[in-house]
């Protein structure tokens, strides 16, 4: 038994410090940009592009289940890359807004004709940790590192295309790579994680970290921080009060994103006070 629970908390650990690094740093992006629902639409592609293969007999968490949740986020990848409103009368999160709101109803007239549709629709939101493996842990490794790579290497047009988009050469092309990124790191976690606690890994962590500072490399260690406590406490509540897996580490995470908001009003109080007096 002891061996077991020590089994079962070593790979989720690792797991959630591996997911939670590349989940902070595009999550700066996401929110500084103010791209808030494009990782909700790619979410839910994920878990659409899952209950086509269900409905074509492919089973789901397997291989091709994978396969075509890639090829449902990269089709939105593209959508949300180029579909970027030239009216400013309509804002561009409020063309993501009716995107993730199409793919949604979509999933679910289309989870209507599966049989078992309901119990694919409670597990693409709320995952299935127990899934969890060393070698799917071995695989999140290798392609978020190739990923991490990727970014690093190309990080500062990524970094302008939220600091100074103007100055990006081709920007919806770089655009294109930044939600293909935030894809296929999707793809990887929503089976296991669920929509939610994957939109919360990748909001949540990136919005405590840009409350408190605007450098890059400071806000993913606070972020990555933040957030690996935070899942740790979920983690250990789920275990041991025997509660559901995903939205303990959502209220988790929300706990800590309410905390640092009374620090940062806190702080922001006493340099109000600082400067007046």
């Amino acid at each position: 038994m002891a061996s077991e629970t020590v089994r079962f908390f070593s790979v989720q650990i690792a797991l959630l410090a591996v997911v939670l690094v590349l989940h902070t740093y595009i999550g700066l992006h996401i929110i500084r940009r103010t791209l808030i629902f494009s990782d909700l639409v790619l979410d839910q592609l994920a878990a659409f592009g899952a209950l086509v293969g269900i409905g074509l007999g492919i089973e789901y968490g397997g291989f091709q289940s994978y396969l075509s949740s890639t090829i449902a986020v990269l089709f939105g990848a593209f959508l949300l890359a180029f579909i970027k409103p030239n009216n400013k009368t309509i804002p561009r999160e409020a063309v993501i807004g009716i995107m993730y709101a199409l793919v949604l109803a979509a999933s679910l007239l289309l989870s209507d004709k599966l049989r078992g549709g309901d119990a694919y629709v409670t597990k693409t939101l709320a995952g299935s940790m127990l899934w969890v493996t060393w070698p799917l842990v071995c695989v999140t490794v290798v392609v978020y590192a190739i990923l991490l790579v990727f970014h690093y290497i190309f990080r500062k047009r990524f970094i302008a295309l939220a600091e100074s988009p103007s100055s990006v050469k081709n920007e919806r092309l770089w655009d294109l790579l930044l939600f293909a990124t935030q894809g296929i790191i999707t793809v990887l976690v929503v089976p296991i994680a669920g929509i939610l606690l994957a939109y919360a890994f990748l909001m949540i962590p990136a919005a405590i970290a840009a409350m408190f500072t605007k450098r890059w490399f400071v806000a993913m260690i606070v972020g990555w921080v933040c957030g690996f406590i935070a899942c740790l406490s979920g983690l250990c509540s789920s275990y041991f009060l025997d509660l559901p897996y995903g939205p303990s580490l959502v209220l988790s995470l929300g706990i800590f994103f309410v905390v640092a908001v009374a620090v940062r009003c806190v702080c922001s109080s006493y340099r109000q006070i600082g400067v007046e007096g």
